[in-house]
């Protein structure tokens, strides 16, 4: 892959919602064991996968700072 690809799927990636990379976390872990799997692009798969699921990590910590701040102003307004 290209620097100019991976720079592109990157972007492609961050627009995604969390369902969606979670889709394509899913779509690649069931690569590993799927009759498609290549040894020779394990490493590749692998490491997207890495990055995806730190992305994911990433998206889900700002989602609860962003619901214990919608809570903590709700609380406040009791």
């Amino acid at each position: 892959m290209s620097d100019l690809s991976n720079g592109a799927k990157d972007s492609d990636t961050e627009n995604k919602t969390v369902q969606g990379k979670l889709n394509e976390l899913s779509q690649l872990v069931a690569w590993f064991q799927s009759s498609e799997f290549k040894l020779e692009d394990a490493f590749d798969k692998f490491k997207e996968s890495e990055a995806l699921a730190e992305q994911i990590e990433k998206d889900l910590t700002k989602l609860k700072n962003d619901i214990q701040v919608v809570k903590k102003k709700f609380d406040t307004e009791e």
